[in-house]
């Protein structure tokens, strides 16, 4: 089968090749037919270093298909069903699952990184990103990392809502807890800091602003909910005008740079809350000074895929997308067969989509 490939991290590059095999399943397996996948950030930072990943990888963490065949002991889905890839999936019975934070749960997903699940003819192994490597055309997961959805829930719109939706929505509405009527200011308008506008949205933001360089970023920010879209530089002005200079309710930083890391956390005012959302590398750091620390009171919190629950986070956004609440076509900028999805990736760095979806 074909399958995108980066065989060398740092490069930023991809090539299709159509050689690549999966084992045969095992217990608590499923095999699934992949029919999209998205485009994201976290996958370009991957190839390029960014973040940790060994190579050679297919890349891709964003996914939704049809179930082709399930292994032994496989309770939770039957064959033709429609399913959204889950990358970090829950096992049910460790320490973070059993607490309720079951997106915090490595159980399976550490095992799932560091195996070459895949082979080439030649009999040489391909890791798959985040333990899935979506950019293909099968695929082989536990039971886990694969959630069940209605049949007229189109693919696209379930592969957006395997990772940047459920990571920018749930940063919103239960990592931060978004108040109605409160201000809010986003940092990054790509696909999950549009998720994250829309996320506020919908908990009852009174004022929400966008910040990005990308002109056309400003436009997508406003298009999907936001009351101001602005360049870095504009801000100040803007944040004056509605806050009266003392700073945004919670402000989101979806981007995974040290200088936005700070940015939003300045912007926020005391005693009010910063998420970093955007996937940074291990290199980069935040300097706070103790003072300001206890003196601002302010809350400075990680958002890990949305603090979601994937077994009933999907279908809530599934239903809130039916309910009109949440606008997920528009999201989807363009549509990719496999063969150009180098086009994507050439787009992304450039900054100039909202996400693209690959189609198999």
């Amino acid at each position: 089968m074909r399958a995108a490939v980066c065989t060398v991290i740092g490069t930023g590059t991809v090539e299709i090749i159509d050689d690549v095999s999966i084992g045969e399943l095992r217990a608590g397996e499923v095999r699934i037919r992949m029919h999209a996948a998205g485009i994201c950030h976290s996958d370009l930072s991957a190839i390029d270093g960014t973040l940790p990943q060994m190579a050679p990888v297919i890349p891709g963490h964003e996914g939704a298909g049809e179930v082709l065949e399930i292994g032994p002991g496989v309770t939770s889905c039957q064959v033709g069903d429609h399913v959204i890839v889950a990358w970090n999936p829950p096992c049910g019975s460790c320490p973070a699952c059993r607490r309720g934070e079951p997106n915090l749960c490595t159980a399976i997903f550490f095992s799932l990184a560091a195996a070459k699940r895949y082979l080439r003819a030649d009999g040489s192994g391909l890791y798959g990103f985040a333990g899935m490597g979506t950019w293909v055309e099968e695929s082989v997961l536990p039971e886990q990392g694969v959630v069940v959805i209605p049949d007229d829930v189109p693919y696209e719109i379930g592969a957006l809502i395997g990772c940047g939706v459920t990571t920018g929505v749930g940063a919103a509405i239960n990592t931060a807890k978004v108040r109605p009527g409160s201000s809010v200011v986003v940092y990054g308008c790509g696909g999950v800091g549009i998720s994250a506008i829309q996320g506020a949205r919908l908990a009852g933001a009174a004022e929400i602003v966008g910040v990005d360089t990308v002109p056309s970023k400003l436009t997508d920010a406003q298009r999907f909910g936001a009351t101001h879209g602005v360049h870095p530089d504009e801000l100040a002005a803007v944040q004056g005008a509605i806050t009266g200079g003392e700073g945004f309710d919670y402000a989101f930083e979806c981007v995974g740079s040290p200088s936005t890391y700070r940015a939003a956390w300045d912007a926020t005012r005391r005693g009010g809350t910063t998420v970093i959302v955007g996937a940074g590398s291990s290199a980069t750091i935040l300097e706070l000074n103790g003072f300001e620390l206890f003196f601002s009171e302010k809350k400075l919190l990680g958002s890990f895929y949305g603090s979601a629950d994937v077994r009933t986070e999907f279908h809530r956004l599934i239903r809130l997308w039916r309910a009109g609440r949440i606008d997920l076509e528009g999201m989807i900028s363009t549509r990719l067969p496999l063969e150009e999805v180098g086009a994507g990736i050439t787009a992304l760095q450039k900054g100039e989509i909202i996400r693209q979806i690959v189609t198999f």
